[in-house]
């Protein structure tokens, strides 16, 4: 097949001595693993090395394909401006990807930034291989803040491509593991940082590659890991095929994790069709949250439902609970999408004559209207995960001490300036950050003096 072998590695730029200048040594184990993943590609002898990088362009919503003809790099960021690269893309197997992506709607080409200098997620791993084989052009894949899902389907699209062409390609999946590991480290400590690490290592060493979807989020930000979804594009490029996996190093001496694996191909094997496993998976999930909703969930689904397929908003329909008809109260939507957050507009005080027409309004421009997401499109709406939290009257407070992440969202306010967060959120675990974070939303400053308010909601799932 002509993806002929997958590597992970990191991308520690004190790996190269050029810019360690000794203190390289340290991870000598990282070092020698890279050399036989060196030696590896120059046997090989690729037509190209696709490389997929958390550094180089990246956006929400968007995965970065490198445009261009050339590309260079230095490390003279790093204080070894002596060390360079010059690369040639692979242009027809680039194009071809992209034009899959474009036919299989997978948000992933050239637009965007034009070409951007090489990136040390890209560079380490070439100092390595460039020391043993000279031959191969290049395609750099960037990262981005959509769902781990697309970022497999953009590695179908790569296999997919390289079987067109015919070009023998290696996949370098570049990224570093856990950025929390240690108290000295640059990043401090997080217990969820050797959790992923222990995690990663256990699921990359035995290429069970179908669990790298099954990451939380929440759980992988609080690691702080940088590389878990360019492990998941070379898992979509492997996609129905059996695999041969070998576990080389990992280490963690600097309180940053770096492992490093490779994987070549061994036949196909339509049980490794990991994707279509997830979301089979994924499909049931959402039909029992559909069939155990209340009236709440049900009427913002019509809603969203309604509203993207035909642009109409609905009226309140019959049969709906007499406190929806008769309460007023503030009520926020939120709308989930493969674990990502996909809309969430919320009132916090009553705007409307009812709760459900309230729900209504919040659930269109959830939807349609949050300035952070484009609009939902119907072919999402299968997957969409949707609540709704009805807000309690908001009680002043004297100082965060008052605040309770899990029983209360908080509102702070200086002026006409006001920032809401609801109360147990993924991800935020104090007072605190909350507090921090509403202030963010607000646009008010970390030492101006603020009004706080506490309040509850009724979260309806």
């Amino acid at each position: 097949m002509p993806l002929v072998a997958g590597f992970m590695v990191p991308h520690p730029p004190m790996i190269v001595p050029a810019v360690g200048r000794g203190s390289e040594a340290q991870v000598e184990e990282t070092a020698r693993a890279y050399r036989r993943v060196a030696e590896r590609i120059g046997e090989i002898a690729p037509d190209t090395i696709v490389i997929a990088s958390p550094h180089t362009v990246m956006y929400a919503d968007y995965m970065h394909i490198s445009p261009g003809r050339k590309t260079q790099g230095s490390f003279a960021q790093f204080g070894a401006g002596s060390v360079r690269f010059e690369e040639e893309y692979d242009i027809a197997l680039r194009d071809r990807i992209c034009s899959l992506c474009a036919e299989r709607g997978i948000r992933a080409g050239m637009l965007g930034e034009r070409d951007r200098k090489l990136d040390h997620g890209v560079m380490v791993p070439l100092w390595f291989i460039r020391s043993v084989y000279s031959g191969g052009k290049i395609v750099r894949i960037g990262l981005s803040g959509l769902p781990l899902s697309e970022h497999y389907r953009l590695g179908q699209a790569i296999r997919d491509a390289a079987e067109e062409t015919q070009d023998r390609i290696v996949f370098i999946a570049s990224g570093d593991l856990s950025h929390k590991l240690q108290d000295y480290g640059p990043y401090g400590f997080a217990p969820e940082g050797p959790q992923y690490d222990a995690r990663i290592m256990d699921v990359m060493g035995r290429a069970a590659f179908g669990e790298l979807l099954e990451f939380d989020e929440t759980f992988c930000e609080k690691a702080a890991e940088c590389g878990h979804r360019s492990f998941v594009i070379m898992a979509g490029a492997f996609d129905g095929t059996a695999v041969r996996a070998q576990e080389l190093s990992h280490e963690d001496v600097t309180g940053v994790g770096y492992g490093i694996c490779m994987y070549e191909p061994a036949g196909e094997d339509p049980e490794r069709c990991f994707l279509d496993a997830y979301l089979r998976k994924q499909r049931r999930k959402l039909e029992a949250e559909r069939e155990a909703a209340d009236p709440y969930v049900r009427l913002a689904r019509e809603t969203v439902e309604t509203y993207v397929r035909t642009g109409q908003v609905i009226s309140c329909p019959e049969g709906l609970p007499k406190e929806m008809l008769e309460t007023r109260a503030g009520a926020f939507v939120s709308i989930h999408e493969h674990g990502k957050l996909r809309g969430c507009i919320g009132t916090i005080s009553p705007v409307t004559g009812c709760v459900a027409q309230e729900i209504i309004d919040n659930a269109v421009s959830a939807a349609s209207r949050d300035p952070r997401f484009d609009p939902i499109e119907e072919e999402e709406l299968g997957w969409l995960s949707i609540s709704v939290d009805v807000l309690g009257e908001a009680q002043e407070i004297g100082s965060v001490e008052e605040l309770d992440v899990k029983r209360y969202g908080v509102i702070v306010s200086k002026g006409f300036r006001r920032g809401l967060l609801l109360p147990d959120l993924d991800g935020i675990d104090t007072p605190e950050e909350q507090v921090a974070i509403a202030r963010k939303k607000a646009g008010i400053g970390a030492g101006e003096a603020v009004k706080l308010e506490r309040f509850e909601v009724v979260r309806h799932r």
